[in-house]
């Protein structure tokens, strides 16, 4: 074993052992059953209940089928592994199945029809993070990480269904949020246009807001709208960015991380900053000069 996988496996065990430690310290997680009672109950049309926290999920079935289409057709999106491809495969493909069961859990809300809205969903955080590791970290590693972490993921659904526990769904959901911003501020990117992951990521953010404020937005709406409808709205313009990121994308010609370039931009504009400063100094002086050489 070489000095690189030994290090991964050293990372994937400190990781687990993290793990292993904040189940045994941290106490259960039970799922809040007001989680249910959303602020939005009405019966809008073709007598579909909580009619708009229903259709608003519309949105991820067309998002999602597009990007799989698009993953597959005449190589639109240039990926350029078969990890990137079954990545990106699952990631739209839990982005479509997102559609239905979130539709089907908003119809009935209850424990056992959240199964159905949260699997989907971790498909795609799981997806993602595999995604990353192939882009940032190592080609090879990220592939061969996709299957274990959709499989993880699929287990925290399993394991809070059985046990009442969320915390590791919750590891499964908030370790990607907070990962993947850093990564793409701190890690050289594969591929340009990688400012679209913090666009993604700020939508995400927005609709995390907005499903805990969904009865006071409910309120201030007069009642039009939810929180928790704007926040599947939201919630959908992540597989946008992430589409338009694919679809805009080339080769990173010189792998500089985010970080570095604003590093850079901030340098330039502190230079610029000071070069009109001095030339404000150097037109004070002249006219000072001018005016004494008058007089």
């Amino acid at each position: 074993m070489d000095g690189s996988s030994r290090k991964k496996w050293v990372a994937w065990a400190v990781a687990a052992a993290i793990f292993v430690v904040l189940m045994i310290v941290t106490p259960a997680i039970p799922q809040n059953e007001d989680y249910h009672d959303f602020a939005d109950h009405r019966t809008l049309f073709l007598g579909i209940p909580n009619t708009l926290n229903v259709i608003s999920n519309i949105p991820f079935f067309f998002v999602g089928i597009a990007g799989l289409i698009l993953c597959h057709y005449k190589d639109y999106f240039r990926l350029s592994s078969q990890g990137e491809l079954w990545s990106w495969t699952l990631f739209f493909a839990g982005v479509t199945a997102v559609a239905f069961g979130s539709s089907y859990y908003h119809l009935y809300p209850n424990d056992a029809t959240l199964v159905w809205d949260r699997l989907p969903m971790t498909i795609a955080f799981t997806s993602i993070m595999a995604i990353f590791i192939i882009e940032r970290v190592d080609e090879r590693a990220g592939a061969k990480s996709l299957a274990p972490l959709v499989i993880a993921g699929a287990l925290s659904i399993l394991y809070w269904s059985y046990f009442d526990d969320l915390r590791p769904y919750a590891v499964v959901q908030f370790v990607p949020c907070i990962a993947i911003p850093v990564m793409a501020i701190v890690i050289p990117p594969m591929y340009t246009h990688s400012s679209y992951w913090l666009w993604a990521a700020g939508f995400y953010l927005l609709a995390k807001v907005e499903e805990a404020a969904d009865k006071p937005i409910y309120k201030w709406t007069h009642e039009i709208v939810s929180g928790h409808t704007l926040k599947h709205l939201c919630a959908a313009m992540v597989p946008v960015f992430l589409a338009l990121m694919l679809a805009k994308r080339a080769i990173e010609p010189e792998r500089v991380s985010l970080l570095q370039k604003w590093k850079v931009k901030l340098i330039t504009v502190r230079e610029s900053r000071s070069k009109d400063e001095n030339t404000i100094d150097v037109n004070c002086n002249y006219s000072v000069v001018s005016t004494t050489s008058e007089q």
